[in-house]
């Protein structure tokens, strides 16, 4: 009961993939589930002493719970590939483990980076993730921006993980491209329409929100960009959307 399986999904993560393995070496044993990488990744990973799973992503909560079934030990961490796990946090983590008390999963909170630099506020100061979890409890759902369901309470962390999510602003924007793609789909398959609502008010208030309201503008230039950019993942949502809908009409 106190080993624990770290997984990390992958799908071209040459620049990351050696230090997220180094992060969780407490862990018994690492798998890293690989959705057909076309760099280093698992070459670099095959160097590291690792299980690698080679599956065709067709969404992040299949892809995780798939891996979640490969496991060998009962307690999972699930790190993504640009995130570490910090000095404090594996404390915590293998203290939980030992001592869970009565707890099933836990709540970590991540220190975000964007292109190098920190980010204090833009909304990520309240962003929080279920990490690690004892697999018979927990199970992912939802296709983007996928969420633990539990059958048991949940604890919190104290400290944070580093996640270096966006590397530079193309980076930024491709994430976001990949991610409006996938919801898009899952509206469409809903039966969802484009109106204008969707693209006239949507996009605004998702800047408002990430840049006044949630503090962006304490955060500078990056603020305003990470604002800005929120705003153009909701209106490309949507435009695919209309491009989905568009071909059954």
């Amino acid at each position: 009961m106190t080993k624990i399986s770290a997984i990390i999904p992958t799908l071209n993560e040459e620049i990351h993939i050696s230090e997220a393995i180094k992060s969780v070496s407490f862990a018994d044993e690492i798998i890293v589930i690989d959705s057909f990488s076309e760099d280093k990744t698992i070459e670099i990973a095959e160097k590291l002493n690792v299980k690698i799973i080679k599956r065709k992503f067709d969404d992040f909560s299949s892809q995780k719970n798939y891996a979640i079934s490969q496991a060998t030990h009962d307690w999972i961490y699930i790190l993504d590939a640009d995130e570490r796990v910090t000095k404090e946090v594996k404390e915590e983590i293998v203290s939980a483990v030992k001592d869970p008390k009565g707890f099933v999963g836990f709540y970590l909170r991540r220190t975000f980076y964007f292109s190098g630099k920190k980010v204090n506020y833009s909304g990520f100061q309240r962003d929080k993730v279920i990490r690690l979890f004892l697999k018979e409890h927990c199970k992912y759902s939802g296709l983007v921006h996928e969420k633990i369901i539990s059958n048991g309470k949940i604890g919190f962390f104290k400290n944070k993980i580093d996640h270096f999510s966006y590397r530079n602003y193309d980076h930024y924007i491709s994430k976001l491209n990949h991610y409006a793609a996938i919801r898009a789909e899952e509206l469409h398959d809903n039966g969802e329409k484009v109106n204008i609502y969707h693209v006239m008010v949507k996009p605004g208030a998702r800047f408002f929100i990430h840049y006044f309201i949630r503090l962006g503008f304490l955060d500078g230039f990056t603020g305003f960009l990470v604002a800005k950019t929120q705003a153009y993942g909701v209106l490309t949502r949507y435009i695919k959307l209309w491009l989905l809908n568009s071909k059954l009409e």
